[in-house]
């Protein structure tokens, strides 16, 4: 695939229809009732796309959070390294 045709793909969001297997009926009329009714007029469908861009979005900060900590822990230990060195 060319780099033309790649973003072309990127662009043109191909829509799926998903099929959700062994998800109990109460489940669904409680999330239905108390998530998609109130917060999102009724439409599955918003409440899942919303859902799911919050997800998303809640994962990248807590993957740039652990890298912020681990970049901090590295120049720390990298430091007090270069603290105790003689030279």
């Amino acid at each position: 695939m060319t780099e033309k045709n790649a973003v072309s793909t990127i662009k043109d969001d191909l829509l799926v229809d998903l099929t959700f297997h062994n998800v109990s009926t109460s489940l669904l009329s409680e999330f239905a009732e108390k998530i998609v009714k109130p917060y999102y007029g009724g439409n599955l469908t918003a409440a899942f796309h919303d859902l799911v861009f919050k997800a998303l979005a809640e994962q990248n900060f807590v993957l740039s959070h652990i890298t912020h900590i681990r970049t901090q822990e590295t120049l720390a230990k990298q430091t007090e390294g270069h603290r105790f060195r003689k030279t």
